[in-house]
Order: structure tokens, then sequence, then C-alpha cells
């Protein structure tokens, strides 16, 4: 790959012919379910089990996107980063406390294996090709390889910094961003290496990642209101487009061919479309102020984004949420 080239912020008016085919959606809040208090990280869906899976300080959180039934704890942990659903109904859950990952039944939550990590876990990926799941270490700065059939570490690699997000492309490569080192990393997962370090011009600290399948593109969510464009392909950034502040998360809609980005200081969610491999900011829509991560349920097309109220913040604290009021915010058309 060659180094990171900007060309700026797509704007609706820029792009001729892409303004009238890309419109906001309909999005809007219809509704929240109730959930315990205590705080959380990322969530994931499984839409053929129809399960959401949020990670919470204890454990993971299960909503059942059919009933709306929410179950607690379904598998217990030690601050709880990533809930990553695997193909064989199988679930792995990273500890940030513990530096372990926990592999357990899906479906009750029985517990098979606790699987040693490198310092913090973060977010993990499963890669198809080389069916391992790779798990990003924010501290140590490198990626354990869990084998899952085996339910055992099989190496790390190396990368250096703090790890953030993942995604797989399914071919083969996993992509990180590198939230001290404002970078997007390539692994190549046969080789079991780092084979690109791209620099993101312009942002800073990158934390939410996702992947237009399709037209091979890297959105980079970061701290300084942008997002970041790359090409998947060849490494290079295709453009930078304006968001809100405090985002966590970046959600790859296929079937709209929209990324979503919640940004929780603004309280909102801002929406950029993909139009023949283009990319345009479609503006934001309102959710509510802390909703910074979350997850889409591609069957309905509904958004699920963890919440709540918050007490007034005291200078060096982070904010302190109100008792009874962490929800998931619900999304839709309808």
């Amino acid at each position: 790959m060659v180094g990171c080239r900007m060309i700026g912020v797509m704007l609706m008016a820029l792009l001729p012919g892409i303004a009238g085919a890309a419109e906001l959606p309909g999005l809007k809040p219809v509704g929240s379910i109730a959930i315990p208090d205590g705080g959380w990280d990322y969530a994931a869906v499984d839409a053929a089990a129809r399960r959401l899976y949020l990670s919470r300080s204890d454990g993971v959180m299960v909503l059942d996107l059919d009933t709306g039934k929410v179950t607690p704890t379904l598998v217990p942990g030690k601050r709880v980063h990533q809930s990553l659903p695997l193909p064989d109904g199988r679930l792995l859950s990273t500890n940030g406390d513990s530096n372990s990952a926990t592999l357990s039944n899906a479906s009750d939550g029985s517990v098979i294996a606790e699987i040693p990590t490198g310092q913090k876990p973060d977010a993990a990926v499963y890669d198809p090709v080389s069916k391992l799941v790779l798990v990003m270490n924010g501290k140590s700065g490198d990626i354990t390889l869990i084998d899952p059939a085996s339910a055992k570490s099989v190496g790390t690699i190396a990368v250096g910094g703090a790890l953030e997000f993942a995604v797989a492309d399914g071919l083969g490569h996993v992509f990180v961003n590198v939230e001290d080192k404002n970078e997007l990393v390539t692994i190549d997962t046969a080789q079991r290496k780092v084979t690109d370090k791209a620099v993101l011009k312009g942002c800073d600290g990158p934390s939410g990642l996702a992947y237009d399948t399709e037209d091979k593109l890297l959105l980079s969510v970061c701290g300084n209101k942008v997002a970041i464009v790359s090409s998947a392909v060849t490494g290079k950034a295709l453009a930078s487009v304006a968001i809100g502040t405090g985002p966590d998360a970046a959600i790859w809609d296929e079937a709209a061919k929209l990324f979503y980005v919640p940004c929780g200081s603004d309280g909102v969610l801002s929406v950029i479309a993909v139009v023949g491999g283009k990319v345009t900011s479609l503006g934001p829509i309102p959710t509510h102020k802390g909703a910074r991560l979350g997850a889409l349920d591609p069957k309905t097309g509904r958004l699920y984004l963890p919440t709540a109220d918050y007490q007034p913040a005291t200078a060096g604290e982070r904010p302190k949420s109100v008792a009874g009021s962490v929800r998931l915010l619900v999304l839709g058309t309808n």
C-alpha cells in the first residue's frame, strides 16, 4: 500500500448526480428499552439468532430483538469490551480487567474456556479465512490470535500503540485503528503479520471503524469531528467527512449504503452515504447525549444505541449516570 492522500471534505453540492440519489434516511427515536444500571461498551447483533449482545462492566447482556426480552448477564465477565458472536453458535467476550477472553455457548452462556490475552483486551474480530479470532490488546499494543475450535491462543502479532476497533474484509485481511498514533493498520491473517501502516492525516484519535464490503471502503471515526474514508485495497485516504463530537463507533448499513456514526457529546447520529463509490455527509439525526456506541439489526433496519441520563459533571471526573436511566435507544422509521 502507499501513503495517505487527502481529497478533502466531500459535500453534496460538490458531487454532481449524487445529491439527488442520497437522502437523509427517515430514522428517528421510536422507543427505548430499559436495561440495568452500569457501564457498557461495544454492541453486536447476530441477525440470524435475533439477538443483540451488549458488553457490560459485569458481563454480556442479551436483548431478544423480536420479543424485547433482556437477559442482564448471559456470560459473567470483568469489564467486558467486546461480545463477539461466532458462526458456530458460540460467543467470545473480552475481559479488560482480567486480560482474558471468555469462550461460551451463546445459547445458554455456559463457559467453555477462559483464554489468556495481552493487556487490556478490547475489540475482537472473527476472520473467516483463517477461522481465527483476533483480539486487540489496547495496553500491550499487540493482537492475540485465538483458535475457537481448540479454545486456545495460537499466537501474537506485535503492532504497537493503543489498538481500537477492528474489522475483517473476509479476504484474509483485518484492519485496526491505532488511537494514539492516528494510524490504520492492515493485518494479513495468513502471514500473521502487519503488512501496512497508513497515517490517517487530519484524524485525531481514531476509534470506531466500519467496512463497506462492496466498495471496499473503510471509515475511521476521529475525535476531532471528522471521519476518514480509506480504500481497503490501496490504503489511500479518499475523503474527510464532517461528523459530530464524541464518536466511538462506526456502523455500516449494507442495504441502505450508509455509514452511521453515533456522536455522544452532541447527541446526534452522523449519516454518511456511499453512492457510486463516493461518499457524502447527509447530516445529523438527533439521538441522545451519551449515545456513542450501537449496533444495527439488518433485518429491520433499526439501530440500538446504549445511553443514559447524566448527573452534572464534577471537575476532573467522568459524568455519572442517573440511577434507572440506562437504556437502549431504538431508532427506526416507524
